[in-house]
């Protein structure tokens, strides 16, 4: 993190929806389309531990205790990464925020920079059909491109289409008796963000029960107009 100001022009925008709505697998093909940078809040905690900053190693010290880490520090890692001169074309928040309480700590820390959420997009899905799309993922574990056994099948089957890596994975929680305690925790938590984001004029709304591209192409029209 290397302390470049972000300019205040900088696009953010967040993907919201329940586990399996593709938020991961849209926010790679912006990031390729638009020069954005995704930010999930695993990937934030992760690398700001690996390089000692000073939320970082807060972030370590509450999880090597088994807590949770706290919203501060979440934010104050996230402060460090927007400073950051790749994040300079725009963000992609992945997984954060999760509750209101986050998402007005998020519009406090953007304002310190002239920021403000461009759009909060919320992909639309049907909960029954979360359990087949969701059992039916794994990523490259090289570069981290998604696939899915029914609808995203790798061109070749073992080998990942953006990087030819041969490693795959899946999610261990990844199975039909754990999505339906994920989609009530999204529910009760996340889903007050989609009114939210509505009451701010932030909110888009997003089919995201069809193709990938077609999901991917109202996606970049509304990412082309929140750059304007």
């Amino acid at each position: 993190m290397d302390g470049n100001t972000t300019p205040t022009t900088a696009p953010v925008l967040i993907l919201l929806g329940p586990p399996g709505a593709g938020k991961g697998t849209q926010a790679r093909m912006l990031e390729e389309q638009f020069g954005f940078v995704q930010l999930s809040t695993g990937d934030l905690l992760r690398a700001a531990v690996a390089a000692g900053t000073e939320a970082g190693k807060a972030a370590k010290a509450v999880m090597e205790a088994g807590d949770l880490v706290s919203d501060a520090i979440v934010i104050a890692i996230l402060r460090d990464r927007l400073a950051d001169a790749d994040c300079a074309k725009g963000v992609i928040l992945d997984g954060f925020p999760r509750t209101t309480v986050q998402a007005e700590a998020l519009d406090t820390l953007l304002s310190e920079t002239g920021q403000k959420i461009n759009a909060a997009i919320s992909l639309e899905v049907d909960d029954a059909a979360m359990v087949d799309r969701i059992s039916g993922r794994f990523t490259c574990g090289t570069c981290g491109e998604g696939y899915h056994d029914s609808f995203k099948a790798p061109l070749t089957d073992g080998q990942c289409d953006k990087c030819n890596g041969t490693d795959f994975k899946r999610r261990a929680d990844d199975n039909a008796e754990t999505v339906g305690a994920r989609l009530a925790a999204y529910h009760e938590q996340t889903a007050p963000l989609i009114a939210f984001y509505d009451a701010q004029g932030a909110l888009a709304r997003v089919d995201a029960m069809g193709a990938i591209d077609d999901i991917a192409t109202q996606l970049s029209t509304l990412a082309a107009n929140a750059t304007r």
